[in-house]
């Protein structure tokens, strides 16, 4: 049976309307009239405005800062299409916050990434949709099929039209080599260097050595967020520092909570800091060197193949 994109129904939170647009745009099906208002007191209200029975429900929301009201604002959505009777719900969550709380470091620690994922599954969450997720054992933290897309193909066709010369892909922690080799295969097999850190703290790097040799190349910095931009900033003055002619920071996630942009933008440091719109940059946090790319209708091939119950990994083959 062939699907009916009629019965495919679209609704954003209010945590990245642009980019749902995008998405309702590449989809041809429109954004789904809601209301989501705040009383007073602070507490959320969300209600569908059309009839959603017997269909097959995307919300778009990535549960980027401030984190809890864009979590909770989720999962009452999910609670008012359920109630509403939809055949299937999916939570599209291009960026999913508390990620980095994935194990325990220490005693008497939450794995608040698990809790986060026990609460969408409770709520009444049908499958999820993720984009580079911090870790990929967060894929199994969910008790429904949970679909991982990748922010790489939009850069590497983005970094294709640019002329970088002799390419070097550096991981900017020993963590995400995994991330930085399959990077590096797809910028035409790159050779790989790696910055070995030690952190002293939450929100706090010490960049030491690198490994492998940057000297006269473009090194390319790929990470799967940007954050304070400490760790990313650190390696790029070791990268200058060890002779690296260029330097590009890339990102899936431009999470930039503050100092990040006044750190990114110093003269001198990353030629280009490209990053994707999984969550809004508000204007206030643009610098020059910054270059902002969709992932609207890679998000939206995801959905529809979803949808039609086809292959999602297929896209990335």
């Amino acid at each position: 049976m062939a699907p009916d994109s009629r019965r495919l129904r679209l609704f954003s939170g209010t945590s990245n309307p642009a980019l749902a647009r995008e998405i309702s745009a590449y989809l041809g099906v429109p954004d789904g009239p809601r209301v989501c208002k705040r009383f007073a007191d602070g507490e959320l209200y969300v209600q569908i405005q059309e009839s959603i029975r017997g269909c097959d429900v995307f919300l778009i929301q990535p549960t980027c800062a401030p984190v809890n009201d864009h979590l909770m604002e989720l999962l009452i959505m999910v609670d008012a299409c359920r109630r509403a009777s939809a055949r299937q719900i999916t939570a599209v969550v291009p960026y999913y916050g508390y990620a980095r709380a994935d194990r325990k470091t220490a005693g008497r620690e939450s794995i608040t990434a698990k809790l986060t994922a026990n609460l969408l599954v409770q709520s009444g969450v049908d499958r999820v949709l993720a984009m580079d997720l911090h870790s990929a054992q967060i894929q199994g933290y969910f008790d429904i099929p949970c679909d991982h897309i990748y922010g790489s193909p939009v850069l590497v066709d983005y970094l294709s039209t640019q002329d970088l010369g002799d390419v070097v892909v550096v991981s900017p922690d020993v963590g995400g080599v995994a991330r930085a080799r399959a990077f590096a295969k797809q910028m035409n097999d790159a050779p790989l260097a790696i910055i070995d850190k030690r952190r002293t703290g939450h929100n706090m790097a010490e960049s030491l050595t690198v490994i492998g040799d940057v000297a006269g190349r473009t090194a390319i910095l790929i990470d799967d967020m940007i954050d304070t931009g400490g760790t990313i900033c650190a390696g790029a003055r070791l990268l200058r520092e060890q002779g690296a002619e260029r330097v590009l920071a890339c990102a899936t996630h431009a999470v930039f909570s503050p100092p990040a942009s006044e750190r990114l933008s110093v003269d001198g440091l990353f030629e280009q800091v490209v990053v994707t719109n999984s969550i809004p940059i508000p204007q206030d946090r643009v610098f020059p060197q910054l270059q902002v790319l969709s992932v609207a209708n890679m998000l939206g091939e995801a959905i529809w193949r979803i949808h039609e119950e086809s292959s999602v990994s297929s896209m990335f083959r």
